[in-house]
C-alpha cells in the first residue's frame, strides 16, 4: 500500500473515569492505528478508514467528550519512510509473537506425537489452538498496511502447522479405526480433515 495521504485523530478525553481512553486505544490498537504522541492516532487515508474514524468520533460524541480529525500529508516526502517503517516495526512485533506461538503448537503436537496421545479429545484441543492461531494471523494481516517479508514468514509458519495437525488428524483416525493404516499414511488425499482456514471470526484479540 503506497500512501501519501494521512488520517489523524486527535481525541480531547476526559482524565476519568477512563473507560472512554481504554475503548478508543482499543479500537485503534485493534485498526492498525500508529499512536504518534499524547494519543494522536494515524491511519492511511482510505474509504474504510475513514468510516472507522467517523464512526468512532461518533461515539466519542456520544459519551460527551470530543475529536478532531484531520487529513494530513507529509511536507517532506523523504519521510514518508521512515512512517512506513514505524507501521511495519509495529506488525513485526505480532509477527515475532505470532512465530512464538506456532513453535509452541509444534512442540505441543510433537510431544502429543511421541506420547501416542491419539484421542479425540487431544485432537480437538489442538484443532480448537489451531483455529485461533488462523484468527490471530487475519487480524495482524488486515492491519498491515505495508506488508513485507515478516508476513509471508507467518504465513508458511501457519502453514507448517496446519501439516503438522493433519498428520496428527490422520494418526488420531486411523487409531481410533475411522480410516485405515494406508489412508493415514497418505498425504495424497487428505478430503476427509476439516479446513483449518476457513470459517474465522474477527475477535479483536490475540490466540
Amino acid at each position: 500500500m503506497q500512501m501519501d495521504r494521512w488520517l489523524l485523530l486527535s481525541p480531547q478525553l476526559p482524565v476519568t473515569p477512563s473507560s472512554l481512553r481504554v475503548l478508543v486505544w482499543r479500537r485503534m490498537q485493534n485498526v492498525g492505528a500508529l499512536n504518534l504522541q499524547n494519543g494522536l492516532w494515524l491511519l492511511p487515508h482510505t474509504p474504510d478508514h475513514e468510516q472507522f474514524i467517523n464512526a468512532t468520533l461518533a461515539d466519542i460524541d456520544k459519551h460527551g467528550a470530543m475529536a478532531w480529525i484531520f487529513t494530513a500529508q507529509l511536507v517532506d516526502p523523504t519521510k514518508q519512510e521512515r512512517l512506513v517503517a514505524r507501521f511495519q516495526k509495529e506488525r513485526q512485533e505480532e509477527y515475532v509473537e505470532f512465530a512464538s506461538r506456532c513453535q509452541e503448537f509444534l512442540q505441543e503436537i510433537a510431544r502429543e506425537t511421541q506420547a501416542r496421545k491419539w484421542t479425540f479429545a487431544e485432537l480437538e484441543e489442538n484443532e480448537h489452538d489451531l483455529h485461533k492461531l488462523t484468527q490471530w494471523l487475519h487480524q495482524i494481516q488486515r492491519r498491515d498496511f505495508f506488508p513485507d517479508a515478516s508476513g509471508q514468514e507467518a504465513v508458511a509458519q501457519l502453514a507448517q502447522c496446519t501439516a503438522s495437525l493433519q498428520a496428527f488428524a490422520r494418526a488420531v483416525y486411523a487409531q481410533q479405526g475411522v480410516i485405515s493404516s494406508e489412508e493415514a499414511s497418505s498425504t495424497k488425499d487428505a478430503s476427509f480433515l476439516p479446513s483449518y482456514h476457513e470459517g474465522t471470526e474477527e475477535t479483536g484479540e490475540g490466540a
